[in-house]
């Protein structure tokens, strides 16, 4: 049995506000907690006491966890605001970016980061000196008709150009995007009273019924289906902050209500494919993506494109593309090694998939041409070709995945293509 410290907290009328405050810390992280709990919980705790520190804890959590999901967070936030008696410390050192090296701390546990922003909002706001609230005051007067929002500005700006607080805030907006999908229609058909399909089969065994008399005629319609999403995300060094980013965006459209989407498959891919579908099945997305870390190996290693499709194409292909899917490639396309084998394995995944969607980072830039070997090779065989690199590229693939002759800029890199041929 694991054993406890003591906890730091003052007895002397003062346990039902440490109990209240470790409520809204809890609801800023995430968990559905009303007044009633808050009031339920206090009731629990002076019922059975708290002088066992572990039934403690588990009083606080019947009453405030009702999802599994929530169990991590509350564990983190449990932690972090009875037990540590350096909690703030600890909190702060997650939220600041560190330098990586040899007195690095340790990367933090799942859900760790979202308790420590909530309870960080708890702590006092020093009070400005005079002079710079006077200072504050003359910014105020600043005329601000010609600047930007900073909502406007953050969904424009790079991924890797923003700033932990802006990261944090991205991901929130990441979540909230939906991907539409258009239904398949399919070959089967059901019975409809109203269908455009009329069921002469169905008629002759209503007629039997009525002594062969046809008093109304059966009808039918197609079924209709929904394609899966499968997503092949680059994780090496030149993709790596982009790929967290892209990982995060995948699991909102996994975990989405309704999204209509019948299936979400991800594989990550660097020197080797490593299927990561069932990490995003995680309802907690910083459990998720720290499950997709340890899974994958290679993460921020070599870039080995075309032996990645290939195994794919291999190995995985008959197994998540068997119903019309959608796949999104999510790669610079600088591969170094021999573009015939990424040709070859990037034409079969165009045949095998309903619509192949290329997502790159590098299309930022106002002057990028497809000079790299890779990109020549995968380029052809795209069926739209568009940006991944900030908030506005991902809103923008809505476009891509409603619209059948969507091309993105892959008419222009076309023909920039022959034209370079040519010459």
């Amino acid at each position: 049995m694991a054993t406890y410290p003591e906890l730091p907290v003052n007895v002397d009328g003062k346990l039902p506000d440490n109990i209240t405050h470790f409520a809204r810390a809890l609801r800023r992280a995430g968990l559905p907690i009303g007044p009633g709990q808050v009031l339920d919980a206090i009731r629990a705790v002076e019922a059975a006491g708290f002088s066992a520190r572990e039934d403690f804890f588990w009083t606080l959590h019947a009453c405030f966890v009702r999802r599994p999901e929530h169990r991590a967070v509350f564990g983190q936030v449990f932690r972090l605001y009875w037990r540590d008696p350096q909690f703030l410390e600890h909190m702060m050192s997650l939220l600041t970016p560190a330098i990586k090296g040899v007195n690095e701390a340790p990367d933090p546990k799942a859900a760790e980061k979202r308790a420590a922003e909530a309870l960080l909002q708890e702590a006092e706001q020093p009070e400005l000196p005079e002079q710079e609230e006077a200072a504050e005051e003359e910014l105020v007067e600043i005329d601000a008709t010609l600047t930007f929002s900073a909502a406007e500005k953050l969904q424009k700006m790079d991924f890797e150009q923003m700033t932990l607080a802006e990261l944090t805030e991205a991901k929130r907006i990441i979540a909230e995007i939906e991907l539409p999908v258009r239904p398949l229609a399919s070959r089967r058909t059901m019975a409809a009273p109203r269908g455009p399909i009329a069921d002469w089969r169905g008629t002759m065994r209503g007629a039997m019924r009525t002594g062969g008399e046809i008093t109304t005629i059966a009808t039918r319609q197609k079924r209709i289906r929904w394609p899966a999403l499968v997503a092949l995300c680059d994780i090496s060094g030149s993709m790596s902050g982009y790929s967290r980013m892209l990982l995060h965006f995948l699991h909102a459209a996994a975990n989405a209500k309704g999204a209509g989407w019948a299936k979400v498959h991800a594989f990550t891919f660097g020197t080797r494919l490593t299927n990561v579908s069932r990490h995003l099945d995680r309802r907690d997305v910083d459990a998720a993506l720290a499950a997709c870390g340890r899974e994958a190996q290679d993460w921020e290693g070599g870039t080995r494109i075309g032996a990645s499709l290939e195994a794919f194409n291999r190995d995985w292909s008959r197994r998540v593309m068997g119903q019309g899917a959608v796949v999104l490639l999510i790669t610079d396309g600088l591969d170094r090694e021999d573009p015939a084998t990424l040709e070859r394995a990037a034409e079969r995944l165009r045949l095998s998939s309903r619509k192949l969607i290329w997502m790159n980072p590098l299309l930022r830039w106002d002057g990028f041409a497809p000079k790299a070997r890779g990109i020549r090779a995968l380029l052809p065989h795209v069926d739209s070709f568009r940006a991944g690199h900030n908030i506005d590229s991902l809103t923008d693939l809505a476009d891509a995945l409603t619209r059948p002759d969507d091309q993105g800029d892959k008419a222009r890199l076309m023909q920039m293509l022959r034209a370079d041929t040519s010459a």
